[in-house]
Formats: C-alpha cells, sequence, structure tokens
C-alpha cells in the first residue's frame, strides 16, 4: 500500500509564496505519476500539476502556469509544488495524489489548508 502525506499549507498574503511538499511512503516502484489538485468552498476539485515520476514531464493548470512549480525528489519519494505570487483565488484545499497509470490517480492524501489574503 501506499500511502501519502502533505504539508506546508498555511495563511499567506497575496503575492506571497509558499512550497507544499507531499511524502509518499510504501510500494512506490510502480508509481506512473503524481500530481497535485486542489478544491474550494463550493467548487469542484480541480486539477493544478502533475509530474512524471521520473521527473521528465510536468503539466500545469492554465490558471496557475508560471507561477506554481512542481518537482520531485525520487531519493526522499516526495514530490514539492512551489506556489508564488499567489492570489485569493489560489485559496483551497491541496490535495497530492499518486497514479499508477495515466490519468488514474488512485491514492490521495489528506489535504492542506492553502489561505491567500487580499
Amino acid at each position: 500500500q501506499v500511502q501519502l502525506v502533505e504539508s506546508g499549507g498555511g495563511l499567506v498574503q497575496a503575492g506571497g509564496s509558499l512550497r507544499l511538499s507531499c511524502a509518499a511512503s510504501g510500494r512506490t516502484f510502480s508509481t506512473y505519476a503524481m500530481g497535485w489538485f486542489r478544491q474550494a468552498p463550493g467548487k469542484e476539485r480541480e486539477f493544478v500539476a502533475a509530474i512524471a515520476w521520473s521527473g521528465s514531464s510536468t503539466y500545469y493548470a492554465d490558471s496557475v502556469k508560471g507561477r506554481f512549480t512542481i518537482s520531485i525528489d525520487n531519493a526522499k519519494n516526495t514530490v514539492y509544488l512551489q506556489m508564488n505570487s499567489l492570489k485569493p483565488e489560489d485559496t483551497a484545499v491541496y490535495y497530492c495524489a499518486l497514479a499508477f497509470k495515466v490519468g488514474a490517480y488512485d491514492i490521495w492524501g489528506q489535504g492542506t489548508q492553502v489561505t491567500v489574503s487580499s
């Protein structure tokens, strides 16, 4: 089994930065990719960014391109989401997820709250 634990959320002013971490433990050897998603109050969960387990490819939602950067440290089985130039509309619970095949995120973390004040 695989477990994911997120950390790094918090309260920040608009224009500020935060870095989220997601540590994976357990049987991660067949992981295809990891992603970050978010869910704001009253809204559906949406895709934010994803990275191949090898680190060779990254993908971003248009709303975060140029502001967020996803990266992976395979030695630590940890994925990061560096968030810069944060906006109030980035406020949400952020979840990391793991996929064993394309598009199938089967393992989810517990989520971490990010609040951006204006």
